[in-house]
């Protein structure tokens, strides 16, 4: 049955309640892809040929049309958005909006909003579970819209253990990438499960309090995405310093590995790990999407 019934003059004249999480879903990434063409547009123009009007004419937009794409899902204007897609804008957060995770804690920011809902709803494979490679374990699987294009979503009963984002790559290669982490697990394709964590997690404003994680990895590594999971949204970390919480401050280069081959994109924020020097590093699913969501935190972190 379709979601959409009785369309005329161009109008919806009733959509399936249950329906109402699939469009949101196709609207957060139509969204996404209109950014990921902004950013690419704001890099390509000279500094003053960034206007509202330049750029929007340029993705073959009038001004009015860009500028309420954009206000609707980052709620600020094209104009003020810019300062987040720049390629300084890293920058500008490890000076400002820097956290050490030693002392997140203390001062209540792991406490805040939608990380602590997070950072509560967690558990980790035992050792022992992980050095059997997911044998026995039933992985499902579904293909979701994001707020930064397609994801392959991948969840146990238990919660989800693995996002994975194809904006800059292709769905083969995202599907190869997550199932061989877990060789000797059973996939099945099983959406209708992950959904009501999907709709949390990337939901807007988000509701982490209904979202569950399942992390599925090395001691390790565990103990490198439990750090992430203290790095509130709209603040940044270095690989140095995660090393140092961690209490191995020598292993930064076995930290970005972990952060790298973290499984759960976004939810397990590796996109706010940056380089001493302020810039983006690597990024497992593509630096624009990395760059998107930093930008995506700061603007809403700035706007709140």
């Amino acid at each position: 049955m379709p979601c959409v019934r009785g369309m005329r003059n161009n109008r919806v004249a009733t959509v399936r309640p249950d329906c109402y999480g699939l469009l949101m879903e196709q609207e957060n990434t139509y969204h996404y892809q209109v950014m990921r063409r902004a950013i690419e547009a704001i890099d390509a123009a000279p500094e003053d040929q960034r206007s509202l009007e330049d750029i929007a004419a340029t993705m073959g937009m009038s001004p009015a049309h860009f500028q309420r794409l954009f206000s609707k899902w980052i709620g600020v204007s094209p104009k003020r958005y810019q300062q987040y897609l720049t390629l300084g804008f890293a920058k500008t957060l490890l000076q400002d909006r820097f956290t050490t995770l030693e002392t997140a804690d203390a001062v209540g920011l792991s406490g805040t909003g939608r990380l602590h809902d997070l950072f509560q709803r967690w558990e980790a494979m035992s050792p022992g579970e992980y050095a059997q490679q997911g044998a026995g374990l039933t992985i499902s699987w579904g293909w979701f819209d994001s707020p930064f294009g397609p994801a392959l979503v991948m969840g146990t009963d238990r919660g989800i253990c693995g996002i994975g984002f194809v904006a800059e790559t292709s769905e083969q290669e995202a599907m190869q990438d997550m199932t061989l982490r877990w060789p000797q697990a059973k996939f099945v394709e099983n959406a209708t499960l992950l959904r009501p964590w999907v709709a949390h997690a990337f939901g807007s404003g988000g509701d982490l309090s209904q979202t569950q994680l399942y992390l599925i990895g090395a001691p390790f590594q565990i103990k490198v995405w439990e750090a992430l999971l203290q790095i509130p949204s709209g603040h940044v970390t270095t690989y140095s310093e995660i090393a140092q919480s961690i209490g191995s401050p020598r292993a930064v280069r076995a930290v970005g590995t972990a952060v790298g081959r973290n499984p759960v994109g976004w939810l397990i924020p590796c996109h706010r790990a940056l380089r001493k020097s302020g810039e983006l590093g690597g990024y497992h699913w593509g630096l624009p999407v990395k760059r998107a969501m930093l930008a995506y935190e700061g603007a809403r972190a700035d706007h709140v």
